[in-house]
């Protein structure tokens, strides 16, 4: 689920009509040719989190492509990106690279490098180099990659899209994906053909939920970041609800999509998800 980090509404704050605003905390989807993954990005790791919410909403990840994959280990982005893309002038690029960040495997939880999780790539023997890299872990790495270099820091999960994890680490050609050595930085590159062009590469493209609700006169408001191309839906439940259920579903668009109505009596939890 995009919100598996819930915005807690106070039911006293939405009968009051509270005026503040409660945020939800990051979110990120990250769309690609073989499917979207949804991610929640870990507020306690917040030198990391803010770093990378830079590149997302700065535009340096536009473009961007999955340069190194290693089935089974990881699935590495947020070095390279095509410029002059849709031109015969395209060719890859470095990321715009906005200075190394310190290592906060050890801030907050501890969370270890298991699969579906995403953590920060960093130059070897250096435990605060991370700067605009990071991987997904295809496989359960905490015995490798939890020690050395200082930790490689954990900042978000996948919440949905397991499937496209595993469609990274399928090698058979029905999945299509193959591996294509250019050498150097690009020696482990997916691409989607076995004789590539330049939009064949495996691009990337990252968008934030920015969840956030406010209690109005008129009833609770919840507004984020829409996604286009999938029904946007909005989710309630009780204090003590096992299931959601849902309030209002609105087609996908690519910009800020807002609801307001009056909430279902019991609702103390909201969130939005993505309806494939």
């Amino acid at each position: 689920m995009l919100s598996h980090r819930i915005i807690r509404a106070g039911i006293f704050a939405v009968v009051a009509f509270c005026q503040a605003a409660l945020w939800a905390g990051p979110l990120a989807i990250f769309r690609t040719p073989l499917g979207d993954l949804e991610v929640e990005l870990f507020e306690d790791k917040p030198v990391t989190t803010a770093n990378f919410l830079r590149y997302v909403e700065s535009g340096a990840y536009s473009n961007m492509i999955f340069h190194r994959w290693v089935p089974g280990f990881v699935m590495q982005g947020g070095g390279f990106y095509v410029t002059q893309r849709g031109t015969t002038n395209a060719q890859l690029a470095y990321v715009t690279n906005y200075g190394a960040i310190t290592n906060e495997f050890n801030v907050g939880r501890r969370v270890s490098n298991t699969y579906g999780t995403l953590a920060m790539a960093k130059v070897s023997g250096d435990p605060n180099s991370a700067s605009s890299q990071w991987f997904f872990n295809l496989g359960d790495n905490s015995a490798n990659l939890d020690y050395q270099n200082g930790g490689f820091t954990v900042f978000g999960r996948v919440v949905r899209g397991t499937n496209v994890l595993e469609r990274f680490n399928d090698v058979s050609a029905s999945h299509s994906l193959w591996l294509l050595n250019l050498g150097g930085p690009w020696s482990e590159l997916p691409v989607l053909s076995n004789q590539p062009g330049i939009e064949d590469l495996l691009y990337c493209d990252i968008r934030l939920l920015r969840v956030s609700i406010r209690a109005l006169p008129e009833g609770v408001e919840v507004s984020w970041n829409g996604v286009a191309g999938v029904t946007n839906v909005v989710e309630w439940r009780g204090p003590r609800d096992a299931n959601w259920q849902t309030w209002m579903a609105v087609p996908g668009q690519s910009q800020n999509l807002r609801v307001t109505n009056q909430p279902p009596a019991g609702a103390a939890f909201f969130r939005v998800r993505l309806a494939y």
